[in-house]
């Protein structure tokens, strides 16, 4: 395997349990412990892959011309879903306003992550040395459990949720 089908692969085994949490979240209800655990280890988790793929990969790519714009979108959509994320988390989860915001949450985060694997994962490879590939691979792996370790699930005080 070469460096850049390890590094996107990696990502790409984010994604997936990243899917899988969204399934998970979205069969809970109301204020339950269930709900409140699934969120914030989907929270934690979202937010270090997005840190370490930011250093990792759109660091990176956006060294390279060729990648610059499809990088720039994808780094704009993780501060989005960084705000659709604070904003979950400061919304009343026994709420009906809570799980509207989720699935739009949840659809915009498949669209994401669909996007970086069908279009931008691919073209990223084209224009990647070897070097670049073994660094990324690098630094996502350090990066990833520092950063999830580091994500704060509530930064915003509750009742602060938008309208």
């Amino acid at each position: 395997m070469s460096g850049s089908e390890a590094i996107f692969s990696r990502l790409k085994e984010d994604h997936d349990k990243h899917r899988a949490l969204l399934d998970r979240l979205l069969e809970t209800e109301g204020d339950s412990s269930e709900r409140e655990e699934l969120f914030t280890e989907l929270t934690k988790e979202l937010k270090g892959h997005a840190a370490a793929e930011e250093q990792a990969v759109y660091s990176t790519m956006l060294r390279k011309p060729e990648t610059t714009d499809d990088t720039r979108h994808s780094v704009a959509e993780h501060h989005e879903i960084d705000e659709m994320l604070n904003d979950l988390a400061a919304t009343d989860m026994s709420s009906g306003a809570w799980l509207q915001k989720f699935k739009s949450f949840e659809h915009r985060y498949r669209h994401h992550i669909e996007e970086e694997e069908e279009d931008h994962f691919p073209e990223f490879a084209k224009h990647l040395s070897e070097n670049d590939e073994k660094q990324m691979a690098e630094v996502f792996a350090r990066r990833k459990s520092s950063e999830k370790a580091d994500a704060e699930v509530t930064p915003e005080k509750k009742g602060e949720a938008k309208e």
